[in-house]
């Protein structure tokens, strides 16, 4: 690890929380990661301190990273803030926030050689970190494809108008905004988690790169049941994670097994959200609650204990990420998903286990049919295991993702140290007369 003339990374994570999953897991492990070979000044919200504060007291081995990153915290005021409720309300107040982030930053000139903006990671929301003057990298820029339409309508009108009304102001943004078309142009480089973002935004090749999100911290591989087959899911109870997918493919599985072989089969959800009582009402219609354990969000030691009871990671999402898929694969659970954007393309590609996503109702029945190859043929279990743990150590390890952003800082600060000049230097960068008055 270099020890000196290292190069300062401003780092703006708007989610960071070392003790949570998901973005805020993803927030804190990136600024490690980054760290590892450069100094940090990691920007975040003022929310995030004690938990940060408490987990560097609770884990004195990570001094040696402590000492290069410096945390600064931003927020706005609790009175400007009262309304930021639900993810559509809080994306807005995201947005607002970049804006406001950067323009207090300007102000503060701080001594960085690149800018890079991690979370949140979507590609209709634009970054403003372009002001600053510096090499931005931007993202892991995410794309959620569309739901399908057969599942928004199973969750009802209402998730069905919050679904399109969220697309329709996707189109508006990816339209409309000149902030976003800013965005693209002011960054040296984008980091994509899938093709679909790249796609979504317009991208020419060289100016991107795939570096998923998601990843996790090597564990080792579950030890191998033989008295019980558990199908282990973990997410959101929303449309957009499919779990009604999930708890059909395995009705159909478990139906059609011997009594013995019921016997030893279980389904564990692990989850919470609005779409828990459909979710209820569909285990009962299925006949399969006596084998289901339906389980609301645990702390992160004990996800850990459910996956290392599992044998097998069920998991039809539609999102374009999937945090828990590079954590299943971490144990060596073998991934049932579908073939899209996200978990399909995390998951090994000689992995037989991706079902086409063009029939709900048939992509089911598929999935329930690899749940019984696995369950009753060893050696096709066996060689999915063994994928599944290639692909996480070649792929998803957090190291791996360290390395990634190593050589794409290097490869950055070495075509131009300065892609974006100083305001003052060059008058084509002149901020936008909004952006003047604001930040008088």
């Amino acid at each position: 690890m270099p020890t000196d003339n290292l190069p300062t990374v401003l780092v703006t994570t708007y989610a960071v929380n070392p003790y949570k999953g998901s973005e805020d897991g993803m927030g804190w492990h990136f600024i490690l990661q980054i760290a590892r070979y450069q100094r940090v000044i990691a920007v975040t919200r003022a929310n995030n301190q004690p938990a940060i504060e408490r987990y560097w007291d609770e884990h004195p081995d990570l001094d040696p990273l402590r000492q290069r990153i410096q945390f600064l915290y931003f927020d706005w005021p609790a009175w400007l803030r009262f309304w930021k409720k639900g993810p559509l309300l809080s994306m807005i107040y995201y947005y607002g926030w970049q804006l406001s982030l950067a323009l207090w930053l300007r102000r503060k000139k701080l001594p960085v050689d690149l800018v890079h903006n991690v979370n949140f990671h979507n590609d209709w929301t634009p970054t403003f970190l372009w002001l600053l003057g510096k090499p931005l990298i931007w993202g892991p820029v995410g794309h959620h494809p569309p739901v399908p339409t057969a599942e928004l309508r199973t969750h009802g009108r209402k998730a069905w108008l919050q679904d399109r009304l969220l697309w329709t102001m996707k189109r508006a943004f990816w339209t409309f905004d000149p902030w976003l078309r800013l965005s693209k142009r002011r960054a040296a480089h984008v980091l994509c988690m899938n093709e679909a973002a790249a796609t979504a935004l317009q991208l020419p090749a060289h100016r991107y790169s795939i570096v998923p999100s998601v990843a996790s911290p090597p564990v080792g591989p579950a030890p191998v049941a033989t008295d019980l087959f558990r199908v282990l899911s973990v997410g959101r109870f929303v449309a957009l994670k499919g779990f009604t997918t999930t708890v059909r493919a395995f009705a159909q599985f478990y139906h059609q097994l011997t009594p013995s072989e019921q016997l030893r089969t279980r389904l564990t959800l692990v989850g919470s959200g609005p779409a828990e009582p459909l979710i209820r009402r569909l285990i009962a219609q299925e006949r399969i609650g006596h084998c289901t354990d339906l389980i609301n969000w645990l702390p992160k030691d004990e996800v850990a204990a459910c996956y290392r009871s599992a044998s097998v990671f069920l998991f039809p999402s539609h999102e374009g990420a999937g945090m828990v898929v590079a954590e299943a694969m971490s144990y060596g659970l073998p991934v049932v998903c579908w073939a899209n954007e996200g978990p399909g393309r995390f998951v090994h590609p000689d992995s037989s286990l991706r079902v086409p996503d063009h029939d709900l109702a048939a992509g089911a029945a598929q999935m329930a049919s690899h749940l019984s190859a696995l369950l009753r043929q060893p050696t096709h279990y066996q060689h999915e295991r063994r994928l599944a743990l290639h692909r996480f150590e070649t792929a998803f390890d957090w190291s791996v993702r360290g390395e990634q952003l190593h050589q794409i800082y290097q490869t950055v600060l070495s075509i131009n140290p300065c892609v974006t000049p100083p305001v003052h230097e060059d008058q084509s960068y002149r901020c936008h007369p909004l952006i003047e008055r604001l930040e008088r």
